[in-house]
This record gives structure tokens, C-alpha cells and sequence, in this order.
């Protein structure tokens, strides 16, 4: 899209004050939000208190900007120096005026290759030292001057069509002719991370899988995933210098020595697995090579420790997704969090959720810093199974686990040609939007719900022997629902309240020293909750689904709130349209 028409479409909306002001707190000149999840503990908290309980109905639009690129708008924007830096679907990038709106630059990208998996999308860029880092969906990390757009550097780290990948053809007669989407491909969608003049970011669609549209036209009712054979990739994370773009370390999810783990029967927090291990071992010999294709998906930015020098992520689930025959073992170190050294990429610890997964619960969530039991200096993972896990930060002993934050039913039975009923399913309970965390409490977006895991064949014709994958449908009769949930984290991982909400919720969460928790919904409210007991104080119809998190940042002594609203990638079949509108709200003067 030409540049032009992104500031054409950009445009600041005015809004005159309905109820008189009170007088602002005092707050400084410049509060920036300067990374994803605002700074490197990932925490998505703020301790502006301008917009507060008493204020938040007074909330009013301040400017909105259109980019012109309609779609899953998932982008949390960063504010450094009085510009607001936001990127698209498309991997577009645009520089904002922070107070007013008004474009200060834009940069349209050109991919190299339209062979991505999945829905397009991006998270968002990170800013430092004058650079805007950006990693995109065909697979390349871009330096942007911070003050012009300019490319100071491009750097191509992986080609998204290398290597097989799974196709429908063969399905097709079995699928009613339904539309598929997404391959194991590899791109970036994940903010990238900066910390000791390195730029770190990591791979997704390692072992993505084949998703099928369902009649609605979303992707709920039923998704090819695992099919068996070489298809998946082998997920990864690496530093580049963030001068040069030179590549200076390299970490592989799946590692070629060690990856089948010891066969565990039981996950780290002692739930059974219930896994056939003695058939697993048997299919051992033909399958030494499955590390290759192993998978391994890298969905959302680290959290950093610079006192350790550590950084900390979750991993994706194993290749293929789903289907467990072809990988025996435990796959490491897929389904994990883990701790890097941040200069050499060099494993530290791991703690993994769930060995020799084959319901596809990715550690999706960014993890956040704490400080844990008895001041321990802790990390936190809310997970797809439906609880959060606190570890020490240094060893990854787990130190505590949380209530569980749905109705989990079969919890690790495997998929069988019957169908098996499982809470939660692969959407889980906690995906890849980030949670908030205020000091005490955690505030999460949580899923509720079924899904029914059936394991299906095709039979062999001609030269083509048979396949056998694992489809993913809708479990009928169950309940399908998402709570904002608080978890207090000083107190043992109790509930501390949750509210039902009126459509899905996505996005993640912003919690503020206010008393507020922001929250977005799919059919485009976002919503502000009193964080002491979840009452609603304030909603605002976006327009389109909220599928990013919002954020907040003060200058000239006013406080701002910005969110995204493009719609998710699941709101077609919900009735829910797409959008491609930053909204900015202030409180009138």
C-alpha cells in the first residue's frame, strides 16, 4: 500500500468533554511504555493513576488512526520520546504522534514470499537506541530509523517455504471440499526482545499444522492437525546485533541428542500422563530422526532478568501437532519454559508443562517476573492446562502452582479413533495473550471450554500409502465460555474473583496503579474492571474485535490508554467483522 494512503486514512477524532473535569493528578512529562508488556519483566502493569476508578467513566476518545491494512490487528503499540510506534497485520509500521495522532512516518513492507503459514499477523516491534526492530511473517528482521522509517538493515533469517510441508490434497475427498489454511512454515510473529545490544526473537509454525474451516467460516469446528509422517519444522530462537543484524547465537527448541527426554509418566507438578510408554519405546528405533522436524513454536516475546543475565520463554508444541506415534519421547524441549543465558544462548533450566504433548498446549503466555514464596525471585507461566506455574527464577524449581483457572475434564487422554472430550482444548486456557500482573494479583483472559480429539484415517491409493492424522472438533453439549480471572500470587495461586464475560475475550490484559484492569473482547468492547473485585466501570465499542493488548503512557502530564481493533482470527464465524484502527482515549481536559 502506498504511503500516501496510510496518512490519508490516519486521522485524529476530537472529542469535546461531556462531564466537567476534575483536576489531574500530577504526573511526570513523560511516561514512556518502551517495550512489549511495557519493560522487561513483561508485567503489562503501569503505575500511572490519572485514569483511576473515580475518572474511568470520564474516559473519551482522544485520536484514532486507520492504517488502511484490515485484519487480525494484534499489535500492542510502544511510546518512546513522543511517538507511538505500532506495526500491522501485514507487517506494515507506522510512527504516530503520540499526543495527536498525526503520521510522522510509515513503512509499507514487501514480502519476499507469499508462502506463510496461518493467518497473517504481527505482535507488535520493539524501539531502542533509536532503531525500530521488526520481525515478520516471511521470516525477516528489519532495523527502521526511529526518527524517519529509513531500513538501516534487513536481515533474512529463515525462507517460510523451505522444506516439506503438509498438503490438503490427499484430505480433500474426506473434508467435503472445506477450506484449509496454514502449513509448518516458518515466520515471526513475536515482539521482538532487545537486552545487551542483541535483538532476540524466535520462530513460529514449527508443526502448525492444517487448519480447516468450519461452515461458519472459522476455524472453532474442526482443524487437520498431526499428520503423520516428516511434515513440522524444527523451532528456534536467535540474537542478532542490533547494529548489524548479524546473527550471534542460535538456540534449536529440539535438540538432536537427548530429545526423547526419560519417558515420564507424571508432569513436573504431578498430574499422570497417560501415555502408552511401552509402545512409545518400541517405535523408538524407527524414529531417531523425529528431532529434525520436531517443532517447537515460539510464539511471544521472553522476560529478562539482567541481574542473572537470563532470559525466560515458552516453547510450542511438538511436530507433528497432536499426533504422538512418530515422535516418542518426551520432545523436549517442546511445551516447556525455559531459561537462557541472554549473550550465548546457552540452556540453563527447563521446567516442561507437558511431556510428549498431543492436545497442543504451547507455553504461549509471555512469562512474567515476580517476586515469589518467602521473596523468592520468581518467574510465572499461565498455562493452556489452566493453572499458573511460579518458579525460581535461578533454577526452575517449581515453587507454587495456582487453583486451576477452569473445569478441566481429561485432562491428558489421548486422542482415539472414538473421539475423545477433553477441557481444555487447544485453544486452552491461557493462549499467547500476556497476562497482567499488579504486585499481587495476576489478571488473566481465560477460555472455557471442550474439544473432541479423534484420530482418523485415510486409506492408501496407488502409490500413496495411508495417513492417519488427529482432527480437532467441537465437543457438543459442553459449556464454551471466557472469564476475566484475578489469581492472587501472594496468597498460593487462590482465586481472587472472576468475571463472566459477554463474548470471548483475546487480547490480554493491562493492569494500572488506577485500580484498573483493561480488557479486550471479540465483539470489540474494551472493557475497564475495578481490579479489587472485577465490577465493570467502563466499556467502549472499538468496531472491531480486540485481539491485542492495550497500554498506556503520559505526556505533557496527561495520561493516555491505546489499543488495537482488527478483529481475531476466530471472530469471523462469531458474526464479528475486521477492523485496522489504533484508538487512543484520554480523559477530557
Amino acid at each position: 500500500m502506498p504511503q500516501s494512503t496510510w496518512i490519508d486514512r490516519g486521522f485524529r477524532l476530537a472529542c469535546a468533554a461531556l462531564v466537567a473535569a476534575a483536576p489531574f493528578p500530577t504526573i511526570a512529562a513523560e511516561t514512556p511504555w518502551p517495550a512489549f508488556g511495557h519493560d522487561h519483566s513483561n508485567r503489562n502493569f503501569s503505575d500511572l493513576t490519572q485514569i483511576d476508578r473515580a475518572s474511568v467513566g470520564r474516559l473519551r476518545p482522544a485520536f484514532l488512526f486507520q492504517t488502511g491494512v484490515t485484519g487480525y490487528f494484534q499489535a500492542q503499540p510502544v511510546m518512546v520520546d513522543g511517538a507511538l510506534y505500532l506495526s500491522t497485520t501485514q507487517n506494515n509500521v507506522a510512527a504516530l504522534d503520540a499526543r495527536t495522532g498525526r503520521p510522522l512516518w510509515t513503512y509499507t513492507h514487501r514480502p519476499r514470499t507469499e508462502k506463510i503459514f496461518g493467518p497473517p499477523s504481527n505482535r507488535g516491534v520493539a524501539v531502542s537506541d533509536g532503531l525500530v526492530f521488526e520481525a515478520t511473517m516471511d521470516g525477516r528482521l528489519i532495523a527502521l530509523d526511529a526518527k524517519t522509517g529509513r531500513v538501516v538493515w534487513d536481515k533474512e533469517a529463515v525462507r517460510p517455504e523451505e522444506g516439506e510441508s503438509e498438503t490438503a490434497s490427499d484430505l480433500a475427498g474426506k473434508l467435503g471440499g472445506k477450506a484449509v489454511q496454514g502449513s509448518s512454515r516458518l515466520g515471526f510473529k513475536m515482539p521482538p526482545l532487545v537486552a545487551e545490544g542483541l535483538v532476540i526473537v524466535g520462530v513460529t509454525g514449527a508443526g502448525y499444522g492444517l487448519h480447516v474451516e468450519d461452515e461458519a467460516g472459522g476455524l472453532d469446528g474442526g482443524a487437520v492437525v498431526g499428520i503423520e509422517g516428516g511434515y513440522g519444522r524444527r523451532g528456534w530462537l536467535a540474537a542478532y546485533d542490533a547494529k548489524t543484524g548479524a546473527e550471534r547465537w542460535r538456540w534449536y527448541v529440539t535438540p538432536s541428542e537427548g530429545w526423547e527426554g526419560g519417558f515420564v509418566a507424571q508432569t513436573v507438578d504431578g498430574v499422570p500422563l497417560q501415555r502408552d510408554i511401552a509402545a512409545e519405546k518400541a517405535a523408538a528405533p524407527a524414529n531417531r530422526e523425529a528431532w529434525r522436524v520436531g517443532g517447537g513454536s515460539l510464539w511471544m516475546t521472553p522476560a529478562y532478568d539482567p541481574d542473572l543475565g537470563l532470559i525466560f520463554l515458552g516453547t510450542g508444541n511438538p511436530a507433528p501437532q497432536n499426533f504422538g506415534l512418530s515422535r516418542p519421547g518426551d520432545n523436549l524441549y517442546t511445551m516447556c519454559l525455559v531459561a537462557l543465558d541472554v549473550r550465548t544462548g546457552q540452556l540453563r533450566w527447563y521446567s516442561q508443562q507437558v511431556p510428549h504433548d498431543e492436545w497442543g498446549y504451547d507455553v504461549a503466555a509471555p512469562p512474567f517476573l515476580l517476586d515469589g514464596p518467602n521473596g523468592a525471585k520468581a518467574v510465572a507461566s499461565a498455562s493452556k492446562t489452566g493453572w499458573i506455574y511460579v518458579h525460581d527464577r535461578a533454577t526452575g524449581k517449581l515453587l507454587t502452582r495456582s487453583a486451576p483457572l477452569i473445569e478441566q475434564k481429561n485432562l491428558f487422554a489421548p486422542p482415539t479413533p472414538q473421539g475423545t472430550v477433553v477441557a481444555p482444548g487447544p485453544l486452552g486456557a491461557v493462549s499467547w495473550p500476556p497476562t497482567a500482573y499488579d504486585g499481587r494479583l495476576a489478571y488473566v483472559q481465560v477460555r472455557h471450554g471442550a474439544t473432541t480429539y479423534t484420530v482418523k484415517t485415510v486409506p492408501a491409493a496407488g502409490d500413496r500409502p495411508e495417513i492417519r492424522y488427529t482432527e480437532t472438533g467441537e465437543a457438543k453439549g459442553e459449556p464454551s465460555f471466557s472469564t476475566l480471572t484475578a489469581v492472587d500470587l501472594a496468597d498460593g495461586g487462590k482465586i481472587a474473583w472472576t468475571m463472566r464475560s459477554g463474548s470471548r475475550l483475546s487480547g490480554g490484559t493491562l493492569a494500572t496503579a488506577g485500580g484498573l484492569v483493561f480488557s479486550g473482547e471479540e465483539d470489540g468492547h474494551l472493557d475497564a474492571h475495578d481490579s479489587r473485585d472485577g465490577t465493570l466501570l467502563w466499556r467502549f465499542q472499538c468496531g472491531a474485535g480486540i485481539s491485542g493488548p492495550a497500554m498506556t503512557y503520559a505526556l505533557d502530564g496527561k495520561q493516555y490508554l491505546a489499543v488495537a481493533a482488527g478483529g481475531a482470527s476466530f471472530t469471523k464465524a462469531s458474526g464479528f467483522g475486521t477492523g485496522d484502527a489504533l484508538l487512543v482515549f484520554a480523559l477530557p481536559d
